[in-house]
């Protein structure tokens, strides 16, 4: 039970992999490192979009709060072209633009 608490109060991160296909894709996790070993490892956990589709590199991560923040702003990212993509990883482009 303790841990599904810790779980609801932990920050959450969004966060991009690049492909070795060269596309982007883009999750939400608390434990960015660990969900990106999932990915990279042909775990089970890790996302179908990527099987296949290694090696993989983490590309850019941002904590955002809570899991509703980071789900809003999982799915605005998601609708970025990927020019404004490759922004928001340079810097370029501020998270914070999107969020308001």
């Amino acid at each position: 039970m303790t841990d599904e608490l810790d779980k609801s109060k932990s920050e959450w991160s969004i966060y991009m992999i690049k492909t070795r296909l060269n596309t982007l894709y883009t999750g939400i996790s608390t434990d960015v490192e660990r969900r990106f070993k999932e990915h990279s490892g042909g775990s089970k956990r890790g996302a179908r979009y990527l099987k296949g589709k290694g090696p993989l590199e983490l590309v850019w991560h941002q904590t955002v709060g809570s899991k509703s923040d980071a789900l809003v702003l999982e799915y605005k990212v998601k609708k970025l072209s990927r020019q404004q993509k490759l922004s928001l990883i340079t810097g370029a482009l501020d998270l914070a633009l999107l969020s308001q």
